[in-house]
């Protein structure tokens, strides 16, 4: 890429906590973040947030009587995006902001559609808390940025959608920065009923009841998660860079129903080799998949990396087995974890599929991320 871009901030609201730090040794150890939860009288699997971090968003509610308005993707992308301005010299007010989001405002949505049931009535503040613009213009509104604000939903492949618009928005120079990435609560009785509809969620035992990247699973293994995650785009290199954004891809392949991928995920073929040929490279250290704990969806994308990576594969990771889906800020948490091992020079293993090609040196990975609509996207970071 001719004007280079650089990642200058990271930040995240997850299961592995807030802190870098803390995300990495978590990363570092075997545990996952797995709890039963009841829905609609049922027990399901689910990946939650510690104490901590719900405290931190009923302090943020009290902060501005606002806040207790809005719903958590909102309030994970006010903190997340707070954390990162931590450090940065970067002045908000003339920041461009992306962010998505595949379900928007889901919790506040349902619950006031069972006010609409049982009542017949709506509360004021419905419409403009449930829209999913609001997750970036309320971003926007807490750090007082005047720069662009947009807001999207490209279902999983959102947040990394979003680091490619804010690419294009800073190649164009119509911005200096931009602060992109993705947020999601899903966690509900309706959401998660949409995922056993698709036979999709998991109903394992035992402490790893999402099984990504075990690619010979005879069931389906998808548990949800929620999460924001965030990062600082700038052009140039500068003492700030983490990384450089050396290649990006994306490719659509034509479905045969909703949900559906072709056996050896064309879209992920295309979109791979596209950010390779971006970033003039062969292959790379290693790779972030997508990986969604699905029988299907796991092997398909396995495919198009033996296909597109034939001489020199490359390490194969994930972090869904161990926080499970979190749709739109997916992305933007698995570039967190490429970042993180980047900055360690150590690569995460996933623990159902040991590998022996190590890299010796981590100097170029590649994240994916596809989403319902065969939608998908592939970016570089190179050191």
């Amino acid at each position: 890429m001719k004007t280079p871009i650089s990642i200058t901030q990271f930040s995240s609201v997850s299961a592995l906590g807030t802190d870098a730090n803390t995300i990495w040794n978590n990363y570092k150890n075997e545990n996952t973040f797995f709890q039963k939860k009841i829905f609609s009288e049922k027990e399901q699997w689910v990946s939650v947030i510690s104490s901590a971090i719900e405290d931190q968003l009923a302090e943020l509610k009290k902060e501005n009587p606002k806040y207790k308005y809005l719903d958590r993707t909102v309030l994970f992308a006010i903190l997340a995006s707070r954390n990162l301005l931590k450090n940065s010299n970067i002045s908000s007010e003339s920041m461009g902001i992306n962010l998505g989001s595949s379900r928007g405002a889901t919790q506040l949505f349902e619950a006031h559609h069972q006010d609409f049931l049982e009542t017949g009535k709506v509360k004021t503040r419905t419409s403009p808390t449930t829209t999913l613009g609001n997750i970036a213009s309320w971003v926007a509104q807490d750090l007082q940025s005047q720069g662009p604000v947009l807001s999207h939903s490209i279902t999983c492949a959102t947040a990394l959608q979003s680091v490619i618009n804010g690419v294009a928005w800073l190649k164009s120079g119509m911005a200096d920065a931009f602060l992109v990435g993705g947020s999601e609560a899903p966690l509900t009785p309706f959401t998660i009923a949409q995922m056993e509809a698709l036979k999709l969620y998991s109903n394992k035992e035992g402490d790893m009841p999402c099984e990504s990247m075990n690619f010979n699973k005879k069931s389906n293994t998808l548990v949800l998660g929620e999460a924001a995650s965030v990062c600082l785009l700038e052009r140039g290199v500068s003492e700030n860079t983490i990384a450089i954004i050396s290649g990006v891809g994306y490719a659509t392949e034509p479905l045969s129903h909703s949900i559906s991928i072709t056996t050896d995920a064309l879209c992920f073929q295309r979109s791979m080799k596209m950010a390779l040929q971006h970033a003039n490279l062969e292959t790379v250290d290693v790779l972030v998949m997508h990986a969604p704990g699905t029988v299907k969806g796991d092997v398909a994308e396995k495919k198009a990396i033996d296909k597109v990576f034939v001489t020199k594969p490359p390490f194969l990771t994930t972090n869904k087995w161990k926080i499970g889906h979190t749709f739109g800020a997916s992305g933007a948490m698995s570039l967190e974890m490429a970042l993180l091992m980047l900055q360690h020079q150590e690569v995460i293993h996933n623990p159902f599929y040991l590998q022996k090609n190590i890299p010796n040196s981590i100097n170029h990975i590649m994240i994916n991320a596809v989403g319902f609509g065969g939608n998908a996207v592939s970016i570089i970071v190179s050191k």
